[in-house]
Order: structure tokens, then sequence, then C-alpha cells
């Protein structure tokens, strides 16, 4: 983990110094500089803040808490993300209006569900270009409108605690514009609008690596989407839901499994999301046969390409089928 924290850290961090320092003057070596660090963002996202939030960086509750500010070092903000992904998520994954993981603009749909438009015949082929924006949207106006709609639902209710997050909000924002955009545009011996499209570049590459790998582990032909009863209770116990609505892939592939934070080995992470992602590939082998021996589901894909190919056919058909499934 330290390991890994070094290299996306500096991924991330050294093309930004290079650009704040004035020196670059070529429009391409802006724009792989930029590209570089959107790698190394990431990287800090799938495999640094992504098990600090969940408590699984370190032993120690401080570590955790400092690193978990790596994502307010990308752009995005650690108390909104805790809140979506760690409770809303994790808690009722595939539930829609619930999880808000598939909670999408009525553009897309990524439950069974939720209400069909003709645009979304389309969403397998466009899919891609909003998974790009989704990091833009999350470091200029996700955050924000998130922060209030939680409040809203009952969360950030101690004393001053919604104040001091709007401050502390506001101020990481301030910071990550500063030295991510505001610095080279003006010591960038080039055009403001070529900087901002080298930046956005940045954002777009992160914003498609980060959506894929998070979206083939549940938007997938063979997950399961439960809706609750009447009285709101979902059928069933927490650990069968994770396995039912969760896939893994790549399991084999061990760079890739190193690169995304162990994020192809989903099944476990839901399992035990405060168990640190480099022990998943350890374990996943007792989940798989515990699965197996009491007869509940347990989803895998051999390859990335192929969970890739199989969230395409699932976007299709949830863009062709109106009927609503468990």
């Amino acid at each position: 983990m330290f390991a890994k924290t070094v290299v996306m850290l500096s991924l991330f961090c050294i093309p930004l110094i290079i650009i704040n320092t004035g020196i670059v003057s070529s429009v391409w070596l802006l724009f792989g500089l930029y590209i570089l660090s959107g790698l190394g963002m990431a990287g800090i996202g799938m495999g640094v803040m992504h098990d600090a939030i969940h408590g699984s960086y370190s032993k120690s509750r401080k570590v955790n808490r400092v690193m978990s500010y790596t994502l307010n070092l990308i752009g995005a903000n650690a108390t909104v993300w805790k809140i979506q992904h760690n409770v809303l998520h994790h808690t009722y994954t595939n539930v829609e209006e619930a999880d808000d993981d598939i909670n999408t603009p009525f553009f897309l749909r990524f439950s069974p569900h939720a209400k069909r438009n003709k645009l979304h015949r389309f969403q397998h082929l466009y899919v891609w270009f909003f998974y790009g924006l989704s990091t833009i949207s999350w470091v200029t106006a996700k955050d924000w409108i998130g922060i209030i709609r939680y409040r809203k639902m009952g969360f950030l209710e101690k004393k001053n605690e919604y104040k001091k997050e709007l401050a502390k909000l506001a101020g990481w924002k301030l910071l990550y514009y500063t030295y991510a955009l505001i610095i080279p545009i003006i010591v960038v011996p080039l055009a403001p609008w070529i900087v901002i499209l080298a930046f956005l570049s940045m954002l777009f590459i992160t914003g498609v690596l980060i959506s894929l790998v998070f979206q083939v582990a549940h938007v997938m032909p063979g997950t399961d989407y439960p809706t609750p009863d009447k009285d709101g209770l979902i059928e069933g116990d927490w650990a069968t839901h994770q396995l039912a609505t969760t896939s893994n892939f790549a399991p084999r592939n061990r760079f890739l499994t190193w690169i995304i934070g162990g994020l192809n080995y989903q099944v476990e992470h839901h399992l035990l999301p405060n168990v640190c992602h480099i022990h998943y590939r350890k374990i996943a082998h007792i989940v798989a046969k515990t699965a197996k021996e009491y007869g509940l589901p347990y989803h895998s894909k051999k390859s990335f390409r192929s969970a890739i190919a199989d969230h395409v056919r699932m976007l299709r058909w949830l863009g062709k089928k109106e009927v609503a499934v468990n």
C-alpha cells in the first residue's frame, strides 16, 4: 500500500508540478502531462483513498483519515463520497433510488426498474462520453449538490457539522483549482483555452477509467436488482444481497489488480469492505468455495475485456427492455 501510494501520488503530482513551473511550451507535452496526472488521479481514487475511506488502508484511524484526504487532493470530497459510497452504495447495492451509483440522469438507465425512454436505445454508444464527464461533474457541481441533498436526507446533523463541511469543501476545491488550473493558466506560455482543454482531458480520462471499473462490477447480465416490499424491506440477508448484485472480473490478472486497487475483486470488497484490497486475491477462493457450498451466486468474468463486453450488452438490454424484472 505504501509503494502504491507513492507511485500514484507521484504520478498525479509530478506532472502538475512540472506544468506549474511554466517551462512547458509544447501543446502536446502539456496534454501529455495532464493525462499522466489523470492516470495518477484515477490510481489515487481506486487504490489509495478508496481503502482509506473504508478504514482499510491502515489499522490506524488517524492514518485512514489523513489518507482519505487524498480524494480532496484530486478535486472531490471525502465526506460526500463516504455517504454516497460507503453508506448508500454498500448498503443498498443495485436498489433503485437508494443506490446512488445507479441513480442516473434521464439519458442513462442502469436499472431495469428505472423509467425507460427512446434515448436509452443508444446509451451503450454514448455512455462513454458521460463516463468521461463524470469526474468533471464531480469536481465542479456534484459535491455541492450531494452535500446539500445528503443533509436533507438526515446526514451531517451534528452541531455545526454541515457548515464545517461546506467550508472544508470550498477550501479544498479552491486549493485544487489553484494548482490544477489557475496557476497553469497564469504561468504556461500558451493560450488559456489550450490549458483549460488539457485540464479537461485529465478529468475526462479519469472519469472513463473510474466509471468503467466501478460499473462493470454491478451493471451486468446476471446481477440482481432487488426491490423492497411494501414495508420497504429487501428479501434475504445483507451478505446474500451483496453476492447477488456484484461481479468480479479478471481475477488472475495481478497487474490489473494492483493498478485498480483490487476493484476487480468486487465481491470480496462488498462482503469485507474493512479489509485492505491487497488481501482480496488470497481470500477470493474461500469466498467462492463457501458461496458454492451454500448454493449462493458468485459472479465473475475471466477478463476485463469480457466484463466490458457484457457491460455493453447489459446497457443495450436496459435500453430496449421496458418491463422491470427482479
